[in-house]
């Protein structure tokens, strides 16, 4: 008998099972509304360290810190990412951008957005 190998996995709306996210209150930018968020995380290999799937929010604007490298797809919505020395990028469907570890700044969902994503989460230095 020989054994497969690994599966192509399917990242698509219909795979899985889509959860809500909650958000820290204390990463909304004064005056945003807390959008509402879900993901549906359709992969993670075997050191928890890479991971990917679908992810979509309501308009909402809030602060972020990256340490993971994450590669990601808009297919709906507008959003703009602004970091810590006032630089912004504007992304829409069909844009597809890297949040880099290390970046700080700010999430904006300006339109009800959605993405697929890939996250790689580096080990600790040292």
């Amino acid at each position: 008998m020989t054994e497969l190998g690994p599966e192509v996995i399917r990242i698509d709306e219909f795979s899985g099972k889509e959860e809500p996210l909650s958000l820290d209150p204390a990463r909304l930018v004064p005056g945003s509304p807390m959008p509402g968020q879900h993901v549906r995380n359709l992969y993670t290999d075997d050191t928890g360290r890479f991971f990917g799937g679908i992810w979509r929010s309501g308009k909402g604007a809030w602060h972020v810190s990256y340490t993971e490298n994450e590669l990601c797809v808009l297919t709906e919505g507008r959003i703009r990412i602004s970091d810590e020395y006032g630089r912004s990028w504007s992304f829409g469907p069909g844009d597809c951008f890297v949040m880099p570890a290390g970046f700080r700044g700010v999430w904006e969902v300006l339109e009800p957005a959605r993405k697929f994503y890939a996250i790689y989460e580096p080990p600790p230095a040292g």
